[in-house]
Formats: C-alpha cells, structure tokens, sequence
C-alpha cells in the first residue's frame, strides 16, 4: 500500500503537506484538518476527468464541507486561459464564495495552473487544494505554488506564486492515461534525475521496464522520489531567484516547441524534446562526456520521446525562445549539465550556437545539412568525440553503415 507524507517548508515555516497515496479516501482524513466543514468548497475539473473521477471525489468530499459544487470546463492548453478563469470567477461569484472557502483542483496540469491562478486572485486570495490526477501534475506542476494560464497562445505569461494548503497524490490514477499523456509526465521525471540527484537518475535507467508498465510499486517509488526532488529545489528557492531555475531544463527550447507547434505537442513531449537539445549542447561544451549523451538520448528514444518535427524551422523556433519569460535584459537562461545529477544557469549561450542545434536536430536525417552541422562543432577533445559519434550514428540511420 502506498502512503508517503512530505512536509514542504515556505521561509523556514510549515507551508503543506504533499500526500501520497493509492486512492481517495484519504481525502476523509485530510480536509477536515483544513476545516472544510464549515467552508463552501467548489471542485474545478474539466470533462474528461471528470467522466472518470468526480462522482467519487465528490461523494466523498460532499460530506465534508457545508458547500459543494462543480465547475467543469473543456480540456485541453487551449482552454488555460483567461477567458476560462473569467468563467470561473463569475461562478463563484454567482454561488457566493467568499475569502474562507475552497477550490479543489481535480486534474491534471491545466486544471491545477488555472485554478491556482484563480484562487490567487479572486477576492485577492482564497485557499485551494490540488488532487493530480496525470503523472506530469504529481510530479510537477502540482508542486511549488507557480499559478497561471497562456496568454495570446505564449505558455504561462500571467500568472502568481500562490501556495496549495495540500496536495493530495492518488497514483492509481496514472493506470488511467494514455500512453502519451503518461510519457508527457516522464520528460520532468527525468528532468529531476539530470539536474538534482544522479542516484535518481541511475534508477530510473535501472527501472524502466516498470516505469513503462506501470508496476504500481515501482510507480509509488518514482512519484516520491521526483516530489522529493520538486520539494527541496523550491524550499531553497520558493520564487525563482536563484536554484529553482534549474527546474527549466529543457524548457527553453521545450516552450518554444511548444507554441510553434500550436500545442499539437504536449508540454511533456516538448520539455524532452528540449532536454535533448539541451544535453547535445552540454556535451559539445564539454561539460558532459558523449557517452553520457548518447545514454540520456537513448533514454529519451527507448521510452517513445518524438523527435523535433522536421516542420518547425530554427528561425521559427529562435524567434519565439525570444518570448520566453526567462529572458532578462535580451539575454535567455539556459540550464545546461555540468555533470549529471547537478545543473547550472548559462547565460552565453549564443544565437548562433542555438541556431546550430536546432537545425543539426531538424537535419538529423538530411545527410548533407546534417554533417554540416555536426562538423560545425568546437575542435576541444568533446567536439571531435561527438563530431565522430553522430556522424557514425546518422550513417547508420541511413543504411549507410555495415554495422
């Protein structure tokens, strides 16, 4: 039986409790610490969880608050937007919600970032409570108060940091998605391994027969060890100044994928994506070893990552990197690998260099471009390593190779 409690600090103060479990009923137990019987609560999901869970959410929550009612919206990124928190604010409005009650978010990362959103701001602040329903929203987005919705389709542009009173994990759940939305969720997990805990990471290699089948053990084990991972990095950074902006490894490229790709990808899809470009750039600086490389990308491969679609272009994508809201004073931060299990902030990277790994990646299987850009690499003892390596490797993927 699964039954994991985290305790996350906010400014040396008990801030909530992240509880991990295999099923609802543990909700019994914890609202009423949050003295929901005498507060309206208001469950906001859209309508494909809802269609599976809210009837035994809200039978269960129904008894536990002097109010409940349910805000159901269309699922989907293109509904994580201001037009939906719009629609939300005129329901509590209409039943009456006032700054002692709820919002209970059942789902998955839109629901908890537009929720969120709207709890920080509604009547300058109310509580609310977030129940991941998706891998990629126990692992991450559930974690760590970053509220918002997209803004004219750019990710995340309006938004507040705004703690959850409770984050309540049932990872029987994650036995619901699809395969695709369960991958989106691997991307961060991997992302935890590669920028915080290098033992993390080597499980994960040791253990992807059971990520992929989800083994309901090996499941338990991956969600705590990610939410562990989430939860130190923003109890020594609860707003971004400093460390917690290592949790953008691989979203600087991941974000603009995204966008230009009108969502048609997932968020997780683009963050590994993005990882990838990431890593290649780390190795050719020679802050990681090739074979460390070849490991993460091959990761990535064997657990169905798609590659960068060959119908972006890298001005394309250049162009809306420019957007990102890491940018500071025209500079855009990169993480980059130092090692693996330990990250760093780079802000040299330059638009030529991202130029180079965009388009070496769109080329991967256009044998001219693709060597051009490979023989484009720096000639330290890294650059020639990987200039040999990718060579060898793009031969192969032709059949141009007698291995």
């Amino acid at each position: 039986m699964t039954d994991y409690r985290v305790n996350v600090q906010a400014e040396g103060r008990h801030a909530y409790d992240i509880v991990i479990k295999d099923h609802f009923y543990g909700l019994l137990e914890e609202l009423p610490r949050l003295s929901c019987q005498t507060r309206k609560v208001c469950i906001v999901t859209d309508k494909k969880v809802a269609s599976i869970y809210l009837q035994e959410v809200f039978e269960l929550v129904q008894g536990l608050c002097g109010a409940l009612k349910v805000f159901v919206f269309e699922e989907g990124e293109a509904r994580k937007n201001l037009d939906t928190v719009s629609r939300l604010y005129e329901f509590l409005i209409r039943n009456h919600y006032d700054r002692k009650d709820l919002l209970l978010a059942l789902g998955g990362g839109v629901t908890g970032d537009l929720t969120g959103f709207a709890a920080a701001t509604y009547l300058r602040g109310i509580d609310f409570i977030q129940v991941p329903t998706s891998l990629l929203s126990q692992v991450d987005s559930s974690i760590g108060g970053k509220t918002g919705v997209d803004f004219q389709g750019h990710k995340n542009m309006v938004g507040a940091f705004y703690m959850p009173k409770l984050v309540y994990i049932n990872i029987s759940t994650l036995t619901t998605l699809s395969d695709r939305e369960y991958r989106s969720g691997l991307g961060e997990v991997i992302k935890h391994g590669l920028i915080r805990d290098a033992d993390y990471y080597r499980w994960i290699l040791d253990n992807r027969a059971g990520i992929l089948s989800r083994d309901p053990e090996t499941m338990a084990h991956m969600v705590e060890g990610s939410v562990r991972i989430k939860k130190e990095v923003v109890e020594e950074d609860p707003r971004e100044q400093g460390i917690r902006a290592l949790l953008n490894y691989g979203h600087t490229f991941g974000h603009a994928i995204e966008k230009e790709m009108n969502f048609a990808l997932t968020h997780g899809e683009c963050v590994g994506i993005g990882s990838v470009l990431a890593t290649a750039l780390s190795a050719a600086r020679g802050l990681i070893s090739m074979e460390e490389y070849e490991q993460i990308r091959q990761l990535f491969q064997s657990l169905n990552f798609p590659d960068l679609p060959d119908s972006l272009s890298e001005d394309q994508v250049i162009k809306e990197m420019k957007h990102d809201k890491k940018m500071e004073q025209g500079i855009i931060s990169f993480i980059l690998l130092n090692r693996i299990g330990q990250a760093g902030i780079f802000r040299d990277v330059t638009e030529e260099e991202m130029r180079r790994f965009i388009e070496g990646s769109l080329a991967r299987h256009k044998v001219p471009r693709y060597i051009s850009f490979v023989d484009s690499f720096p000639m330290n003892a890294a650059g020639k390593i990987l200039k040999y390596k990718m060579r060898e490797e793009a031969a192969r993927d032709l059949g141009l190779s007698d291995q």
